[in-house]
This record gives C-alpha cells, structure tokens and sequence, in this order.
C-alpha cells in the first residue's frame, strides 16, 4: 500500500523496505533537506533522528535512531546513533548497524 500526499514541499510515502532477508514496512515524509524515515519491527521501530528522543522515551516507545540518509543504499549502510531504554535492553547499542538492530526488533536474537 502507497499513501502519497502531495501539499507544496510535502510528500509522504508507505512502503516496505528489504534489509537482510526481511521486509519491513516503512513510512518516509519528504522534507527540502532530507526524509524523515521510520521502519516498523515487531517490537519496535527505527527513526531518523528528526523524531526527539526525550519525548519518544516518555511514551515508553522501543526505538532507535539513525542519521538522516538521503538514499536507500546510504539507509542500509546506516549505523544506530542513538537508542530508547528499552531498545538498549533488548541489546541496541550505538554504531550497530541497521540490520543488525532490525532482527533485534524483530526477535531474531
């Protein structure tokens, strides 16, 4: 499913993005200077980091974040910046790479 919503410098999409051997949902609203980006796991998801973290966390939310990438190539090759508490119990750390926090999220331990 595709939603795209087209209002001046707005532009949202829906969409599955691979990482590995797995397909994950994906939501990306463009922006002039770069994409926000959230991919959905089963137990969490990944953001880039225009979301704030601070507000995240007293939602109680599993997350983790990611520079903003500006293509799907520099999105798979992209690290964990920085984490929620309870992605960082799951075993989310700093500089893992995206794949590797993804099955995490999604329970491949």
């Amino acid at each position: 499913m595709s939603i795209k919503l087209v209002k001046e410098d707005f532009f949202v999409d829906e969409d599955t993005v691979i990482v590995g051997n797995n397909e994950y949902p994906i939501v990306k609203i463009s922006f002039e200077n770069a994409p926000l980006i959230v991919i959905k796991a089963s137990k969490g998801y990944v953001a880039t980091t225009h979301l704030d973290k601070k507000k995240i966390e007293s939602l109680g939310e599993i997350a983790c974040f990611i520079s903003p990438v500006m293509s799907l190539n520099s999105l798979k090759k992209a690290k964990i910046k920085d984490t929620t508490s309870w992605a960082e119990e799951l075993g989310i750390k700093q500089g893992m790479t995206l794949k590797r926090a993804l099955e995490i999220l999604n329970g491949e331990q």
